[in-house]
């Protein structure tokens, strides 16, 4: 395990609110460049000012004004005073043996989030944190165990993948391919953060929607409204149980939005073409894991063009579960390919460095060790 650290803090939220300063990081391509070009007007300065700060921004990944040295330094003073950078300060940066990174944030409020970046020979995944914490209580999840403390910003979400891209490009790795809203957090309860942060991904730093997933519990109203989107968003749902009382001791959210109303969301999202469905499924030894669940569990995903993720379960405090055997692991995928459902077991990567979401915030926080924490 190789641990780093290195502080690129340029500006914060907090900072941004108090001097009235429009966060660049967190603005829709279209504001920032009516911004841009507003700024500049009013300073006598040419046009083509805009293209260069926009260039710097959403091409070449700048963390500072200062690194725009095209500009004349008058001009990226100005911007500075005008402007600000939502930047994250890496509390810790680990490594492990298996090219898995992950990367504890440090926020502008004191508070950790977590991204990390996974790689395998085809691709290079970034997941990233779209709440500090989360609200949705699931029982097997460490995240939501630690509890919930605040919404991110557009601009907080956003600087997770531009720290995390240059950190990949400054230590060998390729160019990061696909973004998942699955770190901690639930990405649907934070809208007013998430769907800007869509746009800004794929409008300004030209991230195909089809590469972009987004992982819920099942926050109805998020998925209709994905639904309705043009764009092609993937979505993972968190079904974790293949029918309602099961699923409701595991995840409360099912008090509010049932299975079969979940269901339904699904089937308008699944109608409007190309939006591939996941489907998660936690395998906890004895509880989700009877036979006769995957029947069910094939039932219910079968109408979809979906792929089921078998995830075996971590252990946290306070449950005595444990993860299921291999050979249930293998049941169920054969059971599920029987069944017409394409499924496979999601290998848990990075345990030596606390991967799973929450596991290295707690670690750092509260000095637990990764075997005590839950999964993402």
């Amino acid at each position: 395990m190789q641990v780093h650290e290195r502080a690129i803090m340029i500006a914060t939220p907090q900072q941004t609110q108090a001097t009235a300063r429009p966060d660049l990081v967190g603005m829709l391509p279209e504001d920032a460049d009516a911004a841009l070009r507003a700024h500049f007007a009013a300073r006598g300065q040419p046009a083509y000012r805009v293209g260069q700060v926009v260039r710097w921004i959403f091409e070449r990944g700048a963390f500072s004004f200062a690194e725009m040295t095209d500009l004349p330094q008058a001009e990226r003073a100005a911007l500075a005073e005008s402007f600000s950078f939502t930047g994250l300060e890496p509390a810790k940066v680990s490594r492990s043996v298996d090219g898995t990174a992950k990367h504890l944030w440090r926020l502008a409020d004191g508070d950790l989030i977590e991204s990390v970046l996974i790689p395998t020979p085809t691709r290079l995944t970034l997941c990233i944190s779209s709440q500090a914490g989360c609200a949705m209580a699931c029982t097997f999840c460490a995240t939501g165990w630690a509890g919930y403390r605040r919404q991110l910003t557009p601009g907080e979400i956003v600087a997770q993948f531009r720290g995390a891209r240059r950190w990949a490009q400054e230590n060998g790795y390729d160019d990061v391919t696909n973004i998942v809203f699955m770190g901690m957090g639930e990405p649907l309860m934070n809208p007013k953060a998430l769907f800007p942060t869509l746009a800004i991904l794929n409008r300004g730093y030209k991230f195909g929607a089809r590469r972009i997933t987004i992982s819920t519990v099942g926050v109805v109203p998020g998925i209709l409204r994905l639904a309705e989107m043009p764009e092609q968003y993937r979505l993972a749902v968190s079904l974790h149980a293949p029918n309602h009382d099961l699923r409701q001791k595991l995840i409360p959210l099912e008090k509010k939005y049932p299975l079969p109303e979940l269901l339904e969301s699904l089937r308008r999202f699944d109608a409007a073409g190309g939006k591939r469905i996941t489907f998660e499924y936690v395998m906890i030894d004895g509880v989700t894991d009877q036979p006769e669940l995957a029947d069910e569990l094939a039932e219910v995903v079968k109408e979809f063009t979906a792929f089921v993720n078998l995830i075996p379960f971590n252990p946290i405090p306070g449950t005595d579960w444990k993860p299921s055997k291999r050979a249930r692991l293998d049941f169920f995928v054969e059971r599920l390919k029987r069944l017409g459902v394409t499924a496979a077991v999601r290998e848990s990567r990075g345990r030596d460095i606390a991967a799973a979401c929450g596991q290295l915030r707690a670690e750092v926080t509260e000095g637990r060790t990764p075997v005590q924490m839950g999964s993402i």
